[in-house]
C-alpha cells in the first residue's frame, strides 16, 4: 500500500517576498522561508534545500540501518547529515553531500563504506535526486 505524505506552501509577493511551508501530514509545524534565506542565508528562516537535506539524511540513515541489519550487522546508531548546494547562478540545486558516522560492532571500515555507498545509491530520496551529484563520507565510531 502506498502512503501519501503531504506538505503545503504559501508565498506572498514576488521573488523577494516570503512564505510559509507547512508539514501537513504530521502537523508538526509551519516554517517561514524566503528567497533571501535561499540565496544569501537568513537566520531563523528555512529553505527548500534545508528541507530536502533533512529528507535525504533521514532516508539514507534508515536505508543504511536496514542494509546493515539485512547483512547480519547490528547497528547501534547511525547519524547522518546532508548538505544540499543551491546556486542560483548555476540553475538551482547542484548536489547533496551525505556524511554518516555510525556505531556498528564487528564491521571493518572498508565493508562499512561499501554498504554505505550502496545505501546512498538506493535510498528513495537519492533515487529522486537522480541527475544531481550525490557524494558520501562514511565513518565508523
Amino acid at each position: 500500500m502506498a502512503l501519501v505524505s503531504k506538505a503545503s506552501a504559501e508565498w506572498r509577493g514576488d521573488l523577494t517576498g516570503a512564505g510559509v511551508i507547512a508539514l501537513a501530514s504530521s502537523g508538526r509545524g509551519s516554517f517561514p522561508y524566503s528567497w533571501k534565506a535561499r540565496s544569501e542565508g537568513e537566520n531563523g528562516v528555512t529553505t527548500p534545500e534545508e528541507l530536502l537535506g533533512a529528507a535525504h539524511a533521514g532516508c539514507f540513515a534508515m536505508a543504511l540501518s536496514n542494509e546493515l541489519a539485512s547483512l547480519g550487522y547490528a547497528p547501534v546508531s547511525v547519524q547522518a547529515s546532508a548538505a544540499v548546494v543551491f546556486d542560483p547562478a548555476a540553475g538551482g540545486i547542484q548536489s547533496s553531500h551525505l556524511v554518516v558516522t555510525a556505531d556498528v560492532p564487528d564491521i571493518d571500515a572498508d565493508e562499512f563504506r561499501s554498504i554505505a555507498e550502496g545505501a546512498k545509491d538506493n535510498c528513495p530520496v537519492s533515487k529522486a535526486l537522480a541527475g544531481l551529484a550525490v557524494t558520501l563520507e562514511a565513518n565508523l565510531v
